[in-house]
């Protein structure tokens, strides 16, 4: 339970602004939908053809841009809870990465559903314990140390991505290219990233005072009476499964998990019981814009939504690189 009334206020204001940035992206793109037409297609009225666009095409889009951002802002904040680090991010430290990998190699081999998700899952993961593993060596963690470790792993999956791609039949690249930037376009159900977002944010509830203490370091944590070990294993687990669930669904989407995070930290804290919904609220509503963004700047070209993150997320991190000197 939150800790007081007064939480409740920023969740209030960050969820009406993620159903006005839902309304916009049912609203626009190539062919826009008047307010009117918009609100009687969402009464189960309107004409045919506003029903197909906003019901068959747009909602599904839009609500897994919003279940995927919130997927990545989350796994964002448990890093940096984690590492006690703000530049740590799936994507930066290569779980993103790995991943794709999983994904790739499942599509690849002619799999499909459930196997694609636990081929990334299994490479997030895998990426996960290689970074972790590497960056701490024989002596701590260091934010520099990881961040490398991060990068040079991140390094690593894009060359195992390049000879996959370089091996692909050639009627698959186009399709492989544009989902590795991240595509929202071929997303079919928004359930499964929405269910698993909403069920990892209720199980992290009854964490947030462990959480609270874990961000002041694992000896704190300990002399404090947390469980430390398996509170790190957990937050490794929930981390991996929330980028894999992202990657299935849009493919690698990058700075979602550094923006976030950091951005509310700023504005509400740091309190984890606050921040951890917060974020998946707020990392919603970031990708459903830049989604939006994305499908109607060049329209009706489309742009992958992670060239827009990008553009968002790049000097972010530089930002936050030259502060942490």
């Amino acid at each position: 339970m939150l800790a007081s009334r007064g939480m409740w206020l920023p969740l209030a204001v960050l969820a009406l602004a993620g159903a006005v940035a839902l309304g916009m992206s049912l609203a626009v793109g190539s062919a826009s939908v008047a307010p009117e037409a918009l609100w009687a297609v969402l009464r189960g009225e309107g004409d045919a053809l506003s029903r197909t666009l906003v019901l068959e095409l747009r909602l599904p889009r839009a609500l897994s841009a919003f279940a995927v951002g919130g997927l990545l802002a989350v796994a964002g904040a448990l890093m940096q809870v984690l590492l006690r680090n703000p530049l740590a991010d799936p994507y930066v430290l290569g779980l993103s990465g790995g991943a794709a990998v999983g994904a790739l190699a499942a599509m690849l081999a002619g799999l499909g559903g459930a196997v694609i998700s636990g081929s990334a899952f299994a490479g997030a993961f895998l990426s996960t314990l290689l970074v972790f593993g590497l960056a701490h060596g024989t002596g701590s963690w260091t934010p520099s140390r990881l961040l490398l470790t991060g990068v040079v792993v991140a390094a690593g999956w894009g060359a195992v991505i390049t000879l996959m791609l370089a091996l692909s039949p050639a009627d698959r690249l186009p399709g492989m290219l544009y989902w590795l930037m991240g595509d929202l376009s071929y997303s079919r159900s928004p359930w499964p990233p929405l269910t698993l977002l909403l069920g990892i944010c209720l199980l992290l509830m009854p964490l947030g005072r462990s959480l609270n203490v874990m961000a002041r370091g694992p000896l704190q944590a300990a002399a404090l009476g947390v469980n430390v070990r398996p509170l790190e294993w957990t937050i490794y687990l929930v981390a991996s499964a929330l980028t894999a669930m992202a990657v299935t669904t849009a493919g690698s989407i990058g700075f979602v998990g550094l923006v976030v995070p950091h951005m509310l930290r700023l504005v509400l804290g740091n309190d984890q019981r606050l921040i951890l919904p917060a974020c998946a609220l707020a990392g919603g509503t970031l990708l459903v814009l830049a989604d939006t963004f994305a499908r109607t700047m060049i329209a009706p070209e489309q742009l992958p939504v992670g060239v827009i993150t990008a553009l968002l997320g790049v000097p972010t991190f530089l930002y936050l690189l030259y502060r942490s000197r």
